[in-house]
């Protein structure tokens, strides 16, 4: 059984930092492509950040250069770290993973940017 528990987020003033995990158990993260995406109240859900088996990674524009995806192999858990947050990265934020030809979700963990 895949399970993926996320943790990491909370309330930050503009210009902070946070770092979302996601430890994730039946599966092994560094053999598959993960990633997290982002749902907004009254928004479409938007793919932040993935990175690949081959650690290759990709970044939505609107965060590229403020957030960095990794993973932790001996820990088995991947990790999103966000800087310089802005008030439109407000949203609830879920990991992923591809594998065993399927996709598997988190519970999701709310992010919010306000001072």
């Amino acid at each position: 059984q895949v399970q993926l528990v996320e943790s990491g987020g909370g309330l930050v003033q503009p210009g902070g930092s946070l770092r979302l995990s996601c430890a994730a158990s039946g599966i092994i993260l560094r053999l598959n492509a993960m990633g997290w995406y982002r749902q907004a109240p009254g928004k479409q859900r938007e793919l932040v950040a993935r990175i690949t088996s081959g650690d290759s990674t990709n970044y939505a524009d609107s965060v590229k250069g403020r957030f960095t995806i990794s993973r932790d192999n001996a820990k088995n858990t991947g990790f999103l770290q966000m800087n310089s947050l802005k008030p439109e990265d407000t949203a609830v934020y879920y990991c992923y993973v591809v594998g065993y030809g399927s996709t598997y979700w988190g519970q999701g963990t709310q992010v919010t940017v306000s001072s």
